[in-house]
């Protein structure tokens, strides 16, 4: 049944693209997530009370477990959420952040001391070309304020904010997490994130709710599919297994949020960037395959 596990992993994850995509019409950036983690806490909570899960067994593992959370929940999170508020398509957003494997391969050996061979410095070169191939459909030379046509270079600034930050939290959960009970730390980490963003939606922006039927659908299918579901399968799987292969995953879930995005927003991809998204994936597999 294991098996089966990266698989659902791959479905659930990218559907937080979608759900980004579906619910920021209706809510600021940070607003969106400052609710989303305070109800996610909520209900983590009365669970963990429940069935009364330990916590940490130290304050420095609770700190490592902290500093992980803001990586992946403030440092990627609130990049992918800024990127797509800000226009750039979701499954464009996800194609950079699926550089992910391709960063883990490199950083895991200093890291981790995980060997970086040569296929996988040829992967990180073809999957870098795969995305400015990608990138390079949407340029508009007409307005070159804006240099892209729908989103600014921030977006895309974002996107790579996020994708580094990923991998940071990946290599840096698997470094001094490994002992850090699922669901307590779990907990600790959206908390974290809870009063991040807390402060950075009464700080940044209104705090204005449009709360109709499609916004309350994306909030809810963000706490309970990616924040519960796809976060907790990450975390068991991490400290399974090796980060790179772990990370290789990730090169499956462009394709995954790019299909769901045609069919529920009509996000088309033209030939250069299909061609970039196959060369991405091959940059990816040549950096996993070993």
């Amino acid at each position: 049944m294991t098996r089966y596990i990266p698989f659902l992993f791959v479905f659930l994850w990218s559907t937080g693209f979608i759900g980004a995509k579906m619910g920021l019409p209706y809510a600021e950036p940070y607003t969106f997530l400052h609710i989303r983690m305070v109800l996610t806490c909520l209900l983590l909570f009365v669970a963990i009370l429940v069935l009364k899960k330990r916590w940490p067994t130290s304050w420095k593992l609770t700190g490592h477990v902290a500093f992980s959370g803001g990586l992946i929940h403030i440092g990627y999170l609130g990049s992918v959420f800024t990127s797509i508020a800000m226009g750039m398509p979701s499954g464009m957003t996800a194609l950079v952040c699926g550089l992910q494997p391709l960063l883990t391969a490199v950083a895991a050996y200093p890291i981790l001391g995980e060997r970086v061979k040569p296929m996988q410095w040829a992967g990180l070169f073809l999957g870098i070309v795969g995305v400015m191939l990608v990138l390079s459909e949407k340029i508009d030379l007409a307005n070159p304020d804006q240099l892209f046509n729908g989103f600014s270079m921030a977006a895309v600034g974002f996107a790579f904010l996020a994708v580094t930050s990923i991998t940071a939290s990946s290599l840096y959960q698997k470094k001094y997490c490994t002992e850090m009970p699922l669901m307590t730390g779990t907990f600790i980490q959206y908390l974290v994130a809870a009063i991040a963003y807390t402060v950075l939606a009464y700080s940044l922006e209104t705090v204005e709710v449009q709360w109709t039927g499609e916004f309350i659908f994306a909030l809810f299918w963000l706490i309970f599919v990616p924040s519960f579901g796809a976060i907790s399968l990450l975390m068991w799987m991490i400290k399974q297994g090796a980060a790179s292969k772990v990370a290789s995953l990730f090169y499956l879930i462009p394709p995954v949020t790019a299909l769901e995005a045609f069919l529920l927003f009509d996000e088309t991809l033209g030939l250069i960037a299909v061609l970039g998204m196959v060369v991405v994936s091959l940059g990816v597999w040549l950096a996993i395959k070993n």
